[in-house]
């Protein structure tokens, strides 16, 4: 059955926002992270990966952004976690695409 798809329609905006955060192998490893610990700071994160805090900084940004990560200042540092409202949401996503997807039948 065919029909149409928006690519305007929200939850398809949404979707590829989240799928560009996950784009980078760096931010699937903080994920993994920051799933294996409580919260994590920055620096935590750096001494992990082999890359400059910058680049770290870089890369939590964008997961921030889409709603995948937490922060927040304790002090002078920034103490991260995962948004278990975004974790669902990707979750959602993932499953309904998922699905869709494996009804394809050629």
């Amino acid at each position: 059955m065919l029909y149409a798809v928006s690519i305007d329609a929200p939850e398809t905006k949404r979707l590829a926002e989240i799928a560009k955060a996950l784009g980078h192998p760096a931010r699937v490893a903080i994920l993994k992270i920051l799933a294996a610990r409580n919260t994590c700071f920055c620096g935590d994160i750096t001494d992990l990966l082999p890359m400059a805090q910058s680049t770290v900084s870089q890369h939590l940004k964008a997961l921030k952004q889409a709603g995948l990560i937490r922060g927040e200042v304790e002090g002078t540092r920034v103490s991260y976690c995962l948004n278990p409202d975004g974790i669902r949401e990707l979750q959602q996503h993932l499953s309904s695409i998922s699905s869709d997807l494996s009804r394809v039948c050629c």
